[in-house]
């Protein structure tokens, strides 16, 4: 296995008390799979991202239980120095914002380039060149020109193109990508979501896809994992999760989409707000918006269990004491 999460916890610390981020989190990623984690803003994607990467901001973050295994290591008992080794070599992340989070004050080449002076001890001239060839692969029109332009001079499109060249930069093993179309129109959507399905069968890199929009995943996607407040809800491969979900939330998340055959209804929406990491409520997590919430629900929290799969295809879990009827529900 590539990466194994096993049992991740991560709080923030701060004056008006600790936020339980990540619950208990666990998942893997083999190579050449994907496996799209999903989830409202808050519930504990982009934190559990950030804590494999090692880029946690400590304080106030700080990771209090569970193991990061990255072929077979657990990268928690690394040292910084060594951390740093792995991140851009062996596993790279790309970014939701491309204009934030690229350096305004260096031009796209040199900071394409500075992977490879800095990671492959490249002269400045050979980084240049690995600059344009990398340009070239995420299909950026006439690169050898563009390669001296700062990034204020290209489009969304192409800033995240730029983002995913330097994340591919050495090769990892694997890509976590965060929202990666958030701010893109729908066509420039779906071609950075081909570009990066491409280039992934082409290296057979491990990829985590972590994104609100279960649109976006249903082409790309072997697996989903479905988070709220801090924790998995439901991970099941992905044509079981569209076909029939085995939790209530998930139920919801799909029900919100738009469709076509649907013209003219009111769209659904799941009542109130995703609970305050603060103060998260006893039971399950999702209790006060759930339509089939018993007694049980707010008093004992459901275990992440496998459950039987729609079509026997892959293991499937649900951290739902009602799943079978949610699974007969969707189905009637």
């Amino acid at each position: 296995m590539l990466l194994e999460v096993r049992d991740l916890h991560v709080e923030f610390r701060t004056r008006d008390g600790v936020a339980k981020a990540v619950n208990g989190v666990t998942y893997a990623v083999d190579e050449g799979e994907t496996l799209a984690v999903l989830g409202e803003s808050g519930s504990g994607k982009s934190v559990t991202a950030q804590a494999v990467m090692g880029i946690l901001d400590t304080p106030p973050g700080k990771i209090t239980g569970g193991e990061i295994l990255f072929q077979g290591k657990d990268l928690l008992t690394f040292k910084e120095e060594e951390r740093r080794k792995v991140r851009g070599a062996q596993m790279a992340m790309i970014f939701q914002d491309a204009l934030s989070s690229l350096n305004p004050v260096l031009s796209v080449g040199d900071q394409l380039g500075e992977m490879f002076t800095v990671h492959r001890g490249l002269s400045r001239k050979d980084a240049r060149t690995k600059a344009i060839e990398l340009m070239d692969r995420v299909r950026i029109p006439a690169a050898a020109q563009r390669v001296r332009d700062y990034p204020h001079q290209f489009s969304g499109g192409m800033r995240q193109r730029i983002m995913i060249a330097m994340a591919l930069a050495l090769e990892p093993a694997l890509i976590i990508a965060d929202e990666p179309t958030t701010a893109l129109d729908v066509t420039v959507q779906a071609q950075v979501m081909d570009l990066l399905a491409e280039l992934q069968r082409e290296l057979n890199m491990g990829l985590i896809l972590i994104t609100h929009d279960l649109g976006v995943v249903a082409d790309v996607a072997d697996r989903i994992a479905v988070m709220y407040a801090g924790r998995i809800v439901e991970s099941a491969p992905v044509h079981d999760i569209y076909k029939a979900p085995a939790h209530p939330y998930t139920k919801g998340l799909l029900e919100s989409i738009p469709r076509l055959d649907q013209k003219g209804r009111e769209l659904y929406a799941i009542k109130g707000l995703p609970p305050n990491l603060m103060n998260i409520p006893p039971g399950c997590a999702f209790n006060p918006r759930c339509p089939m919430a018993q007694d049980i629900c707010r008093t004992d929290v459901p275990p992440l269990a496998e459950v039987d799969s729609a079509d026997g295809a892959g293991v499937r879990r649900s951290a739902c004491f009602f799943w079978k009827e949610t699974l007969d529900a969707h189905n009637h």
